[in-house]
């Protein structure tokens, strides 16, 4: 997909910015520009790079709203940053003040690695969103993109607004993080775990001005498409097979140490050891896919497991009709990153799936233990292996829990319940409404 120009008269637009666009993994970002598109909202997409990734999701192509990139896919870095300087100089020759009070801004407050690059990705954005008429810039994440964003709010008086998801907030500055809070119009979070932790980081800020601004921190859930994330039969799941077999298994994410993937083999070790029979398919790519190749096969269960790699969404959704259960063993890293409600949680909730899952960040919000799945302790290899096994040997307690958990995604968590109020926020940005806070859970 490449950069294209600006239509002659967009009308009054919304910038859409996230970091690469588009992703196989970020599911829930291009699930989000399709229903924002359908609930009306006038779009205009930005990414700061194009990922170059071989495999697209087929759903990229229902996406209407041209794609633009700072960085031009096939530029050299040289022709950007003269690009982005070409664009600066604009905006200082017709606002001089404002951009010098940037500048200042940056010196005083805003002095790390990245923020000389953010400001000069801000320019060609502030001077075509100028451009296209736009009164709003939402971003989609609360590192980079919020960072850019805020440049251009700073630069142009665009107002802005930013999601917070998992590693963009528990791995940002805090200073940073509340600065661009007081900023923006509102901040979206997709669990009311991080609803909080972005509340505590604002209000442990030194300066009272900006500890003012929690109010503008909501609640907005992601969602799941529920017609496509649907029971399936007739796919070979355990249900046609009266005579029993193999618990067949599933785990969905990014070979990555947030989602726990040792403690999922460890757990299958041990059920081996006590005589339960299991076909296990792990779909994901990332650093670990590796090393933990090497664990599976150390701890003798790697004939047990299949890594498939990344996969498209419908061929995910073949998977969880393939499986009985699925395992979503998430941990916080020593470093702080952790998952919000992982996505593949909910679809496979709403594919009508038995889930284990950990109480790690939003997941407990949305899967309460014993009713629409079974919740375990993060980092506690013995308590998957025992929820497994208790799947495993139950299979009315497998279908009871599936059938709940279908239930609870369809009444709550179905893809336009969840995009109206963000849509709503978005066709009222740039008009001064602030929305108050609302920490509550899904249930």
């Amino acid at each position: 997909m490449s950069a294209v120009e600006l239509a002659e008269d967009p009308g009054p637009v919304v910038g859409y910015l996230t970091k690469r666009f588009p992703r196989l993994s970020e599911t829930f970002i291009l699930d989000e520009i399709i229903g924002l598109e359908a609930a009306g909202v006038p779009l205009q997409l930005w990414a700061i790079a194009d990922p170059g990734e071989a495999v697209a999701q087929p759903r990229v192509a229902r996406v209407q709203s041209p794609v633009h990139y700072l960085h031009r896919p096939g530029r050299s870095a040289l022709s950007d940053y003269l690009r982005f300087a070409r664009c600066h100089a604009r905006l200082l020759a017709r606002r001089p003040r404002r951009w010098l009070g940037v500048v200042g801004h940056i010196a005083v407050a805003r002095r790390h690695r990245s923020t000389l690059k953010h400001f000069l990705e801000a320019g060609p954005l502030a001077v075509e969103l100028e451009a296209a008429g736009a009164r709003h810039l939402h971003a989609a994440f609360a590192h980079g993109p919020a960072s850019v964003a805020h440049f251009v709010h700073l630069l142009t008086g665009i107002s802005f607004s930013f999601a917070a998801h998992a590693k963009d907030l528990y791995r940002s500055s805090p200073d940073i993080l509340a600065r661009k809070v007081a900023a923006s119009s509102f901040v979206l979070v997709c669990s009311a775990s991080a609803a909080a932790e972005m509340v505590r980081v604002v209000r442990s800020h030194r300066d009272p001005a900006i500890t003012s601004h929690t109010h503008k921190v909501v609640l907005a859930l992601h969602g799941v498409d529920t017609e496509q994330f649907a029971p399936r039969r007739g796919s070979g799941s355990r249900e046609e097979e009266p005579g029993g077999g193999p618990l067949r298994v599933l785990a969905v994410g990014r070979l990555v140490p947030k989602k726990g993937y040792p403690d999922f083999l460890a757990a299958l070790a041990r059920l081996r050891d006590r005589g339960v029979e299991l076909e296990c398919r792990v779909v994901g790519g990332g650093e670990q896919r590796s090393e933990l190749r090497q664990l599976a096969q150390r701890l003798g269960v790697d004939d047990r497991v299949f890594f498939a790699g990344a996969l498209r969404q419908h061929e995910v959704a073949e998977c969880f009709g393939w499986a009985d259960a699925f395992v979503q063993a998430s941990v916080v890293t020593p470093d702080g990153d952790r998952d919000g409600i992982p996505n593949a949680l909910l679809e496979a909730m709403s594919s009508g799936l038995a889930v284990v899952a950990t109480s790690v960040a939003g997941i407990p919000e949305v899967l309460a233990t014993g009713v629409t799945g079974l919740v375990v302790p993060p980092g506690d290899p013995e308590a998957l292996a025992a929820a497994l096994e208790s799947l495993a040997r139950d299979p009315a307690l497998r279908s009871a829990l599936g059938a709940s958990a279908r239930r609870h995604c369809v009444a709550h968590l179905s893809r336009p319940v969840c995009i109206a109020p963000v849509a709503g926020l978005l066709r009222s940005a740039g008009v001064g409404e602030r929305p108050a806070l609302e920490l509550v859970t899904a249930r």
